[in-house]
């Protein structure tokens, strides 16, 4: 066994003091960088879906090479039909140590609003309490295009009712926008409006950047309403609207980090083809 002198330890000691006061006395900016710089970024698996379904745990890894750390799940009973059927049959503890192995954690799961009925809502809850999770994603409410405002607002009061049970049992419910949420019904901006219905103390959202093709900003809404939101699913584009890695588009990123702090962010998941995902991690670490 290794003795360590008791001069030895104090001097070492003095010097880790040392080095803990010279780091409480750097500017609060650069300190705020630094942690910025070690925030762990996820991806969402919809994206990759593809690549995914043809090698589940050899894409996990590629991914984790490129320098993400975390992994958005769609739920493999919700999303069955399109898409991650081929994890339906595999047992959720073996879904969750194939992530885990890839040196990935899973924290957020998509579901589809179905699966927050309150005939479904148990089994939805037993999924995400075996696989980890801590926040459970709502992927919209998938309404007709003949859906009337009241129909948005009825489906909210729903999720607000599973979000009850969601947090009882020590999660998080989260709710996911398309660009349908922000067309307009009967004079009001439907995302607006379902902000006013959704339960602020049972649901934040997740807000979906890509609606910056339709003029809305992330940053604005993250400034409008505090402490709302708990995601971010990210993609950059061009002011013609192509599809380009995080950084190369016409999105203001230091503008979304600063607001997404006001907003009440806790994960960021990029969301874009697959050729975009590697030059998008260094250039977020960067800011």
């Amino acid at each position: 066994m290794h003795t360590i002198h008791r001069r030895s330890f104090i001097k070492k000691a003095s010097l880790g003091l040392s080095a803990a006061f010279a780091l409480s006395q750097l500017p609060k900016e650069l300190l705020a960088a630094a942690a910025s710089n070690d925030m762990p970024i996820g991806f969402q698996s919809w994206s990759v879906k593809d690549k995914l379904g043809k090698d589940f745990a050899g894409t996990l890894k590629t991914m984790a090479d490129m320098g993400y750390k975390l992994i958005e799940l769609c739920s493999p009973k919700g999303y069955a039909q399109i898409g991650f059927g081929f994890l339906a049959s595999m047992p959720t503890a073996d879904v969750k140590k194939t992530i885990e192995d890839a040196g990935l954690t899973c924290p957020s799961c998509h579901f589809g609003a179905a699966e927050f009925a309150a005939d479904k809502i148990d089994d939805t809850i037993q999924f995400a309490h075996d696989m980890g999770l801590t926040q459970m994603i709502c992927s919209t409410f998938w309404l007709p295009k003949t859906a009337t405002l009241n129909d948005y607002l009825a489906a909210a009061d729903k999720l607000n009712k599973a979000a009850e049970k969601i947090k009882a049992a020590g999660m998080q419910t989260g709710f996911h926008n398309h660009e349908f949420e922000f067309a307009t019904l009967d004079g009001q901006l439907i995302y607006d409006a379902l902000m006013k219905q959704l339960n602020p103390d049972l649901v934040k959202m997740q807000f979906q950047t890509e609606v910056i093709n339709l003029g809305y900003k992330a940053a604005d809404y993250f400034k409008k309403y505090p402490g709302r939101f708990i995601s971010s699913h990210l993609s950059d584009w061009t002011a013609d609207k192509k599809e380009v890695p995080i950084g190369k588009g016409v999105i203001n990123w230091k503008e979304f980090f600063a607001a997404a702090k006001t907003g009440g962010v806790k994960n960021y998941f990029v969301e874009m083809g697959f050729e975009n995902f590697k030059d998008s991690v260094p250039y977020i670490h960067s800011i």
